[in-house]
Formats: structure tokens, sequence, C-alpha cells
């Protein structure tokens, strides 16, 4: 960077470093921007970051990395800071930050099942959000907004008994309505098995090694070909994942917070890593109120307790 670019040349200074935060060398950043504004002169408050983007679907699982790069400039006081660019990220349901902002209240979660006798036998609502646009002909552009399905439950026909609604009031309580979000047992997907069974250890692949790589999502996958659907999970069930590389069951990992498989030696180059595992989704109820009432119970009228499905972060 000549010194002829040093402030006041210009009114901000841009850096962007997406290839080191897709590459793994996000840790280099904070280093070189103060090496940057040591020799141009451009304080914080008149700097502007950009984090990147991923151009490919395959690699979504960058988007991590570069949500983590975006906040720690934030952070260090750039004074604006860009993810880009709009069609990957609605391919990809990436949550920009100013979606975020301010929804930490709102957001909290807690890592609690629902009462699992209750949930059996929820109702099941999967949903997409599609723009149809019909010309005057009768053809039609339809552009889809989401990359993932939101489900939508009604755990309403799990309630049997007056045992039940006590259980349930206590539960809708502590969660303080529809403002803490939990952990939900689907009752018709919730394991990586293609018959919804036991799960496997190659039941899904979740990426091939290049000889560093330890950190893999999980993911179940829906359809196949050019239509294939793929579901990031975010809440394995404890005790449940199993892994396998190359073909070869490992237990040689652990879980990070965010549900993903760190391996603890990273897979050679070429080496497919696959796992099976159960599921839970992370919901909230999508009503501040919950009414129930002897007399209708009674008469076999059933509740209606409905559920929706949150976006990470929760």
């Amino acid at each position: 960077m000549p010194l002829a670019w040093a402030a006041p040349a210009f009114d901000v200074l841009q850096l962007e470093d997406y290839d080191w935060v897709t590459g793994g060398r996000g840790a280099e950043t904070a280093q070189a921007r103060a090496a940057m504004a040591a020799r141009l002169g451009y304080p914080m408050g008149e700097q502007h970051y950009f984090s990147g983007f991923v151009l490919e679907p395959e690699d979504r699982e960058q988007w991590a990395a570069i949500a983590d790069a975006a906040d720690a400039a934030r952070r260090a006081g750039v004074a604006r800071t860009f993810v880009w660019a709009m069609p990957q990220i609605a391919r990809d349901g990436f949550t920009t930050y100013d979606e975020r902002e301010g929804e930490d209240e709102v957001q909290a979660f807690d890592a609690v099942d629902f009462p699992l006798s209750i949930g059996r036998e929820a109702m099941v609502v999967t949903e997409f959000s599609t723009q149809i646009v019909a010309s005057p002909s009768g053809h039609e552009q339809r552009a889809s907004e989401w990359a993932e399905a939101r489900m939508r439950y009604d755990a309403g026909p799990g309630v049997r008994s007056e045992g039940d609604v006590r259980t349930l009031a206590a539960f809708f309580r502590a969660r303080r309505g529809a403002a803490r979000g939990f952990r939900f047992r689907d009752p018709f997907d919730h394991s990586s098995a293609a018959d919804g069974g036991a799960p496997g250890m190659a039941d899904q692949w979740l990426g091939t090694g290049d000889g560093s790589k330890r950190r893999f999502a999980l993911v179940k996958r829906y359809g196949a070909g050019a239509a294939v659907q793929e579901r990031t999970i975010r809440l394995p069930v404890a005790g449940s994942v199993r892994v396998s590389v190359n073909g070869t069951e490992t237990t040689a990992f652990s879980l990070t917070d965010d549900g993903e498989v760190l391996l603890d030696v990273a897979p050679a180059v070429g080496a497919a890593v696959r796992a099976g595992y159960l599921f839970d989704v992370p919901v909230r109820f999508a009503e501040d109120r919950l009414e129930a009432s002897r007399a209708t119970f009674l008469a076999g009228e059933l509740a209606s307790v409905p559920l929706v499905e949150v976006r990470a972060p929760w």
C-alpha cells in the first residue's frame, strides 16, 4: 500500500481479507489491520471491513467464519462492515447482522426438551416461502426466498390428561411464553437414517478431508440430484452421534456448541467424513398465551399448542 494513500488522501480505508477468512487464516486479520492503520494513519472510525461471501452452495459452512470475522471487525470499532452478495445470502439463508441487532433478549434459548410424551402426537407442518409472479399470458416466475424449510407444529393433540395440562402449563411459564426457545423432537423426522430408524455411522455425507480441516457441520439431505435440499442440523441428541472417516467408525471427536463435529485428527486428503445422529428442532411457542378448559377437555376437544421453528442464532 503506497504511502500516497495515507490519510487524508481518501475518506475511508477499506480492507478485505475474505480469502484469509475462508482459508482458515482469520486470526491474522487483527495484526494486518493494525499494520495498515499504522502505515496509512486511518483510525478505526474511518475504516470499512469487507468480510466476504460464499460462492458455491457446497461451501456454505464458510458463512460461520465470515460471520465471526465481521463480528470481530464490529467489536474493533470499524465504521461499517460488509457481507455480500445478496443472491448467495438468500440462497444459503445467512442471517445478516442488521437482522440480528437487538435480538439477544428475544432470541434466548433454553437447552431443555419439550415434554416428549406430549410432543409425540404433534401435528407437523413443513413450509417454504416462495414469491410467484404470474404474467398476463399465464406464465410464472418463481423465486424461493428460504434456503431451508421452516417447521411448525401443533402439540395440542398430545395433551391427553389433566397431568399433561399441568406439565405443559409449567413448561410454558418457564419459557415465559414465546420469549424463550427450546428443543422439540419432531415425531416424524428426528433421525439421520432414511427410514427414520436408529442412526448409522454413514447415514449422511459431511464433507471430504483436506489434511487440515477438523470441523464438519451436521447436515441432512432430502431428495437427490439437482433437486436435493440440505438441512443444517444444530441440535444433535447427546450420545447419539456416530462418525466415520473413509468407512471406519471413530470415537475421536467432540461436538461444538453449534452442534458441529470436531475431529481430534484432521482427515487425510480425499477421506470421506460421514455421520449418523438423532436430532431436535429449535422452536418456541408461537403465542404468548396458553388456553386450557376443564369443560372442553372432558368433552374431548383438542387443545391448540402451536410451536414454530426458530433460526440460528437463537
